[in-house]
């Protein structure tokens, strides 16, 4: 297991580190904003404008800012004192807000999250840390749910996962079709969740208690 969390820990470093280099310019992205609120129509040069392109790169600096942190790392560590616990460990109502990479608007949610611990169990806050670091990428609800799924599953090897993601997404509700308030439901479960009908619905019932 340790091989396994070394390996995949050196190789995002590397993504990370190459992704850092190949990154344009700040001043090359201001410039691209400055060309973009020109296309709108409006004028670049103008007072409410002008800092605009400096707070949007600083803004996207967070925003995308997944990119360069690692999951993994986030859940490197683990306690084996759990007094014998074997039952499920379920976090309920973690905020999600990532972007969908085919517009660049939001999708605002929450995810549920489910693990059936196997011998050791990871800090609560680092399961939520890594859902925000998957969300702040550009995404697709159902390539969130399942790169968090899977990451849980891989790195804790646990008996289980489920994952349950609900979402608003803008680019459905701003624009095209202009449906509000529809909400878009994607699951991802492993192990015991994905093999036993009877855990995927107590799960279920768990987070809509």
């Amino acid at each position: 297991m340790d091989a396994i969390l070394r390996n995949l820990s050196t190789s995002s470093v590397e993504t990370r580190e190459r992704d850092a280099a190949a990154r344009p310019s700040r001043e090359q992205v201001e410039a691209a904003v400055r060309t973009l609120l020109a296309w709108t129509g409006d004028n670049p040069k103008r007072e409410g404008l002008i800092d605009t392109p400096h707070r949007v790169a600083k803004a996207y600096e967070e925003l995308y800012g997944g990119y360069f942190e690692c999951p993994i790392e986030a859940l490197s560590r683990t306690f084996e004192e759990v007094g014998g616990y074997d039952d499920i460990v379920l976090l309920r109502d973690i905020p999600v807000q990532s972007h969908c990479e085919h517009h660049m608007l939001p999708f605002v949610g929450k995810t549920h999250i489910a693990y059936y611990p196997e011998g050791r169990v990871v800090g609560l806050s680092k399961l939520a840390r890594v859902v925000d670091i998957y969300a702040r990428r550009l995404q697709t609800q159902e390539n969130l749910t399942a790169q968090i799924a899977t990451t849980i599953d891989e790195v804790l090897q646990p008996r289980g996962v489920a994952i349950l993601m609900e979402a608003q997404h803008m680019c459905m509700s701003l624009r095209g079709v202009r449906k509000h308030d529809v909400s878009t439901i994607t699951t991802q479960f492993t192990g015991l969740f994905r093999d036993d009908p009877d855990e995927q619905d107590r799960f279920l019932r768990l987070i809509r208690n």
